[in-house]
């Protein structure tokens, strides 16, 4: 197997995930050419040279289906004889379509590729594209289905998270968020979206709450209580979990990620390219992994798979010097960095989902474009990003900065 250099990474600002969001008005194909379009022209990438465009989508239909990622190669000035493809493992997506656009790479498949992924969540909301297990009573009853947030709190109860401990990991967030913001250091990687006359409707993410306290958090009230005890789910996941006498539910708007529209894009290939087109090797792709879990409890699945993908790159976790840990629900978090025996000073220190918000099929494209800066911010040499995913599976990388 070859190697497969990271030359560089980029994202978009997030939009709040609302009508009233920064990117609302932005059809989801110019987001997603967004960060194709910064990468061309920033690398001065010749039409055709891209061997393939792989991007990430949570729900990939109407304006945001019909395989996105290659119409916004085509978009974005690629050229015609760029080729793309739209996957989806939920929210882990992102982050596949560079270890897939990695795969390539390594197997000598392909010189250069991107992988990215784009998610408009305030045009087309969370479900819209159905599938089996939400929408179907046979596969729901078979397989323990219920929502993710009580798989969230199923998880927290499981394992002992309290409320208190839950609230005091989304206060970090939105504090290392801030402190971002405020040293200027959340502007590495990030573009700025502008409309078709070039006129900017966002340059920096919208969703953070810096004013956040505890006792606001503490005031907030449960989400997923009412469709646990009133619409059964509760039940479901006690079915499947008979150890756990009753949930208590945890999470809440505030220590859960945030809704928000985005994009980003990662640009990978080989020595070969590198050396053609005058691009800088800034890391590489040690390995990655993905597992499935069981799909109630659903959002443990990131232990298993940072546990591979470390076995894989021949590392152990106390030798990660930084980690972006998809905060999804603060309990997630808290179990992957139990598990692995992390500290937490190095886990997410720029703030996580529930400052920032996490654009689906975009977010692990985005913690890649993270890590990669602010590894080298630090001088620092390893980091793995790793999501927790719907049905229960989990998907990790390990990348290593060059000098």
């Amino acid at each position: 197997m070859g190697d497969c250099f990271l030359f560089d990474a980029l994202r978009t600002p997030r939009g709040r995930g609302k009508a009233n969001g920064s990117l609302h008005t932005l059809r989801p194909i110019e987001l997603a050419a967004t960060p194709l379009r910064a990468l061309r022209q920033a690398h001065q990438l010749p039409e055709g040279r891209v061997d393939d465009v792989i991007m990430g989508c949570v729900e990939p239909v109407g304006e945001q289906g019909g395989n996105l990622a290659r119409i916004a190669a085509l978009m974005s000035g690629l050229g015609e004889g760029t080729p793309g493809m739209q996957i989806n493992r939920f929210c882990s997506s992102g982050l596949d379509a560079i270890n897939l656009a990695a795969a390539k790479v390594m197997a000598g498949q392909a010189s250069l590729c991107i992988g990215g992924g784009v998610e408009s969540m305030s045009r087309l909301e969370m479900g819209a594209s159905g599938g089996p297990w939400a929408t179907d009573p046979q596969v729901a009853s078979a397989l323990h289905f219920v929502p993710q947030g009580i798989s969230a709190d199923l998880l927290a109860t499981r394992y002992g998270y309290s409320r208190e401990a839950c609230d005091r990991f989304a206060l970090r967030s939105q504090e290392k968020a801030a402190a971002a913001r405020h040293s200027g250091r959340d502007e590495r990687g990030r573009i700025p979206v502008t409309d078709r006359n070039g006129i900017t409707l966002l340059d920096q993410d919208e969703h953070p709450r810096p004013d956040t306290k505890l006792e606001g958090l503490a005031a907030l009230k449960p989400s997923f209580k009412h469709l646990g005890e009133r619409y059964g789910f509760d039940a479901v996941a006690l079915q499947r979990y008979p150890d756990v006498e009753r949930i208590q539910h945890r999470h809440h708007a505030g220590n859960s990620s945030g809704i928000v529209d985005g994009a980003a894009a990662a640009l990978l290939g080989d020595g070969e390219a590198g050396e053609a087109l005058q691009l800088k090797p800034r890391a590489i792709i040690r390995s990655f992994a993905s597992v499935g879990s069981e799909p109630c409890m659903m959002l443990d699945g990131p232990v298993e798979a940072c546990r591979r993908a470390l076995s894989q790159a021949g590392l152990s976790a106390p030798e990660i010097d930084l980690w972006e840990i998809n905060e999804a629900f603060s309990a997630v978090v808290l179990r992957v960095m139990d598990e692995l025996a992390i500290d937490g000073e190095r886990v997410n220190v720029n703030g996580g989902a529930i400052a920032l918000g996490h654009p689906l099929g975009a977010t692990g494209a985005m913690l890649v474009s993270t890590l990669l800066h602010e590894l080298e911010r630090q001088e620092k040499r390893y980091g793995l990003v790793t999501l927790c995913v719907g049905a229960g599976m989990g998907t990790a990388t390990v990348i290593e900065r060059l000098d």
